[in-house]
């Protein structure tokens, strides 16, 4: 799968997509090396906690999307291991990527993303 900056019309990562929980628990953990981004699904809920990320046993730092239901970048953070962050509000989905593609992407807030399947 890729991810595309839709905005743009760019290619920002292959990815996988982690939609169970066993898949969303292990994300990107005891990974050296991010070749590819992990898209994390978020169940449909109210609650905000359901949107937070941790760090925990990632080795290393990581660009972080937030998506919301119109496929929309809503805030975007770089993540050091062992942190945790909540965001503003609740995500559709959580976008993964190797530290330093949102800069070389040039991927901005309110950003329309999506994913299409390699060809």
């Amino acid at each position: 799968m890729i991810l595309i900056n839709e905005t743009k019309n760019k290619e920002i990562s292959e990815v996988d997509i982690a939609d169970s929980y066993l898949k969303r628990l292990k994300g990107l953990m005891f990974k050296r090396n991010v070749d590819k981004g992990l898209i994390l699904k978020v169940p449909e809920s109210k609650y905000l906690l359901r949107s937070s990320i941790h760090m925990f046993f990632i080795l290393s730092s990581l660009d972080i999307l937030f998506i919301n239901k119109e496929n929309r970048i809503f805030e975007m953070i770089t993540l050091n291991p062992w942190q945790i962050h909540i965001p503003k509000k609740p995500a559709k989905c959580i976008v993964e990527l190797k530290k330093g593609t949102i800069t070389t992407k040039n991927i901005e807030i309110n950003d329309e993303i999506i994913i299409k399947e390699r060809i």
